[in-house]
């Protein structure tokens, strides 16, 4: 019987879609790819409660989660939705909705990682624009910097340093800041372990023209391997967050200490593939079908 796989992905995501197909393929599998959008809730009779376009009213052995489409509250509740229905169903979804929103929320992401033991930046989250006020000048007051961030936001976008005379911003009436970590070396380099499965499988370091060394803001990438101390804090990183797969941030400070600052559930790989020796899509898609057989993973409970 032919194992129906669904990719859930947007049209402007095509790289990372067309290396995911491929790996589909060679591991025997075709994957539908379908957009969040386009599923429906359906509570009718027949129907196992979702609809999903090519399926015709049937529900997937697998999914693979590569982007969640952004908009407003209501839209992204209805996307997350389904997936919570599908592992409501018994439907393995990988990255599952709890590790998606647990890494989607900052805030959320900074508070697990410190409940779990693993070092991280000090991390203030509040919507009181006087507290964060307080909490900016207590920190230059310290001889220290701070990083503002939105509190759901990627490739670095909406990132501010903030030193003695900088405002803070709220974003959405949220204030997101956390202790700005000096690199270690003379250039600005951090690393991105992408971790599948519970394993670091490919690592690389980011040097950028300045501090933000998103490969999107223009970063370079150099391939790093063996370097298992930030391997193990990644792998511990997945973990925390109940990720499937993940791709992990960490920084190390001028004295060579390592912090997390970011997990991402739906990571983007293009700039890591082009310095990686193993295919990525090809250690997701694994994962995958292992999943899919029976094998472990973190997943989601599913709740009677």
């Amino acid at each position: 019987m032919a194992r129906r796989i669904v990719l859930f992905a947007e049209s402007g995501d095509s790289w990372h879609v067309g290396r995911l197909v491929r790996a589909f393929r060679a591991a025997g599998a075709e994957p539908l790819v379908v957009s969040l959008q386009a599923v429906e809730i359906a509570v009718e009779p027949g129907s196992p409660g979702l609809r999903i376009p090519g399926l015709r009213g049937g529900i997937p052995d697998a999914a693979l989660v590569r982007t969640v489409a952004g908009g407003g509250f209501e839209p992204v509740t209805l996307r997350l939705d389904v997936l919570h229905a599908l592992v409501h169903l018994g439907v393995p979804v990988i990255n599952g909705p709890r590790a998606i929103e647990r890494c989607v929320d900052k805030a959320m992401t900074s508070f697990l990682l410190h409940r779990a033991g693993i070092p991280t930046p000090a991390t203030r989250a509040t919507a009181d624009p006087e507290r964060a006020a307080a909490i900016l000048r207590h920190a230059l007051d310290a001889g220290e910097a701070l990083v503002q961030k939105p509190l759901f936001g990627s490739q670095g976008r909406d990132v501010r340093r903030l030193d003695r005379g900088d405002a803070l911003t709220a974003t959405d009436g949220v204030y997101y800041l956390q202790r700005f970590v000096a690199g270690s070396g003379p250039d600005f380099r951090d690393w991105r372990v992408f971790v599948v499965g519970g394993r670091a499988v490919a690592a690389m370091a980011r040097i950028g023209r300045d501090w933000v060394t998103n490969v999107h803001r223009g970063g370079r990438c150099e391939a790093v391997h063996g370097d298992r101390e930030l391997e193990s804090l990644a792998e511990a990183a997945a973990a925390a967050v109940g990720a499937d797969y993940a791709g992990v941030d960490l920084i190390r400070d001028r004295e060579g200490r390592p912090y997390v600052l970011e997990v991402n559930s739906m990571p983007a790989w293009q700039g890591l593939q082009s310095v990686a020796a193993v295919d990525v899509a090809a250690c997701v898609v694994e994962h995958v079908l292992g999943r899919m057989a029976g094998g472990g993973g973190p997943g989601d409970a599913v709740v009677d």
